[in-house]
């Protein structure tokens, strides 16, 4: 999991069209990176809207917003369009970049366990250092805490 004032490790998804999105590529910007479960549930659309809503205070800050998820790119499409997300969402089917950055492990819920996406948000200054990392963390407190961060 990288640390606060360390490198944001580089990696490279497929966005929700398909097409490849490397982190570095923001290199310049400061980037808002959030972590969700599930496209179209609650708490995630919750979280995404919640993006989405700041996002033109967001822009003016120079700054950029990415989701990234397990769930396949025409998922993340589906969902893009239905709530109108003016960001890119990115794929992570095989969980490596959510488990290397401290976002996947067990879950419960009704008594059961399980592994899966832990709610976190990590905000990457424009040189590439992390600036911010909350792993575990509601949705509303993510979206107020980068914010707040990125806007002031």
């Amino acid at each position: 999991m990288p640390d606060v004032g360390q490198p944001a490790p580089d990696f490279t998804l497929l966005n929700q069209d398909g097409k490849t999105v490397k982190l570095s590529d923001y290199r310049g910007k400061t980037v808002i990176l959030f972590a969700f479960p599930k496209a179209d549930t609650p708490g995630c659309t919750t979280q995404a809207c919640g993006f989405r809503d700041h996002f033109p205070q967001i822009e003016a800050r120079g700054a950029v917003v990415l989701g990234i998820s397990p769930d396949a790119p025409e998922d993340l499409l589906k969902w893009k369009k239905k709530q109108n997300l003016p960001y890119d969402l990115l794929s992570d089917p095989e969980h490596t970049i959510l488990e290397s950055w401290g976002a996947w492990g067990e879950k419960s819920m009704y008594g059961k366990t399980y592994f899966g996406v832990i709610r976190s948000h990590w905000v990457i200054n424009p040189d590439g250092t992390m600036a911010d990392s909350r792993i575990k963390i509601s949705p509303e407190d993510s979206v107020n805490g980068a914010v707040r961060l990125v806007v002031g």
